[in-house]
């Protein structure tokens, strides 16, 4: 073999370099959406409906929780289809936006939902649909890593993406907070019907379109893309039942997504009954919510970005031990706790392993899942979500019903953590590859 063959070899196996300006596009994805989750289904609309719009807390809890499971249920169900036609050809670029615009309009339609009952049904629907839709568009997202980002850096650009999504729930949670929420705010608007919460509403769908306008607007050609519509929708339903038929062939990866259904499954709820946990139980403000959830951002940040390096040297799965674990004994110390201080202290704590428990696992994805099925796999991967979504939020809504105690039925949180740590210790791990 000649010299020139020989580099040519080595050009042809070596991994395609990064594209920096598209990862960040990417990643600043992360940053967009996190709004939604973090000031929406999390903090301050939560707490904002069932302490304002519902009849009492406890049944605002209830409802809330009816909400956030009936959304999971329809993600569940269309999340793997979707990523099917993904990777049959279907217009991916098309259907990440039109998520994302569905998302941001059912956000900006929560300024109607004023504190009177019966705005209620609005409410409910409008989250719903807002939820279903955000999360459909990060179906697509998720795929996009491991087209961008080198095997061995897998781990880093996942964390990363975690990472800037936390600042970014920080950033709108502080501008929210000190430019219409506080009574100085910078801008005073009428508080008679909640204006003032109502318009972080308004707030979160303008940062979620500004800030997703990025990666909407670079165009990343794939292989197979370009199919129509109705003939990419029947090729991946094909698709998606033979992976289904043959799910024997992918058993590691079914056993990874059962551990990662339980464990996300106390994320989720942990993530929609923050707020209201802080709000019934420490009898939180709204202004106190919204510094409890600046706090939690900036742990979860750090920890996001500190473990993706641990990510990369030992592997997504021994991120996920570490952070499990370390979810398990901080949540179960915030839910004993009496005194609002050690509530901040441990809630922060708390914050510190939830981002690698998410970041870790889509990296864990993205080095196993088989290129020609990696946007089914990433919806396989939203059904591992939202399952069982209706179970944990469904749980502590009854739970916290029948016991007449918040504490009571936020415990169910811990009992998926540990049913997750434990099937994720049958699941081999997936070794980084080779730096560059």
């Amino acid at each position: 073999m000649t010299d020139k063959d020989t580099t040519a070899t080595d050009t042809a196996q070596r991994p395609p370099r990064e594209n920096r300006r598209q990862l960040l596009a990417w990643a600043l994805y992360d940053w967009a959406n996190s709004a939604f989750a973090t000031l929406i289904t999390t903090f301050v609309f939560a707490a904002y409906f069932t302490r304002q719009v519902a009849a009492d807390e406890t049944v605002g809890t209830n409802l809330w929780g009816n909400a956030i499971a009936a959304a999971g249920l329809l993600v569940a169900v269309a999340g793997p289809v979707l990523g099917a036609i993904a990777d049959q050809g279907g217009p991916r670029r098309s259907l990440l936006a039109g998520f994302t615009l569905l998302a941001v309009a059912a956000t900006a339609g929560l300024w109607l939902v004023r504190p009177e009952t019966a705005y209620v049904p609005l409410a409910l629907v409008l989250v719903a649909v807002g939820t279903l839709a955000a999360e459909l568009a990060v179906v697509l997202y998720n795929a996009l890593l491991p087209v961008l980002a080198t095997p061995s850096r897998i781990g880093r650009w996942s964390g990363w993406g975690w990472g800037l999504g936390y600042v970014g729930g920080v950033a709108c949670l502080a501008l929210a907070l000190f430019g219409l929420v506080r009574p100085d705010a910078w801008l005073d608007l009428p508080r008679d019907q909640a204006q003032h919460i109502r318009a972080t509403f308004l707030l979160t769908a303008a940062w979620y379109l500004v800030f997703s306008l990025p990666l909407l607007s670079f165009r990343l050609r794939q292989p197979g893309q370009g199919k129509p519509v109705l003939r990419a929708a029947a090729d991946g339903l094909r698709q998606l039942g033979r992976t289904l038929r043959q799910v024997r062939r992918y058993a590691v990866i079914a056993r990874f997504l059962i551990a990662r259904m339980l464990y996300v499954d106390g994320l989720a709820t942990l993530f929609a009954f923050g707020g209201v946990y802080a709000a019934g139980t420490f009898d939180m403000s709204e202004e106190q919510v919204l510094m409890f959830g600046i706090l939690l951002n900036v742990t979860a940040a750090a920890g996001a970005v500190l473990f993706a390096w641990l990510d990369d040297l030992r592997g997504p799965r021994a991120t996920l031990l570490l952070a499990l674990s370390g979810l398990i004994l901080a949540g179960t110390a915030v839910l004993l706790v009496e005194s609002r201080t050690w509530f901040w202290v441990l809630g922060a704590l708390l914050g510190i392993f939830v981002g690698p428990a998410q970041a870790a696992g889509r990296s864990w994805l993205a080095r196993a899942a088989p290129d020609e099925l990696r946007a089914e796999m990433f919806g396989l991967f939203a059904l591992s979500g939202k399952a069982t979504a209706f179970a944990g939020p469904l749980l502590v809504g009854w739970v916290t019903w029948l016991a007449d105690s918040q504490r009571v039925g936020m415990g169910v949180i811990i009992l998926f953590f540990t049913l997750g740590l434990l099937v994720l210790l049958t699941v081999p791990e997936q070794r980084p590859a080779a730096t560059e």
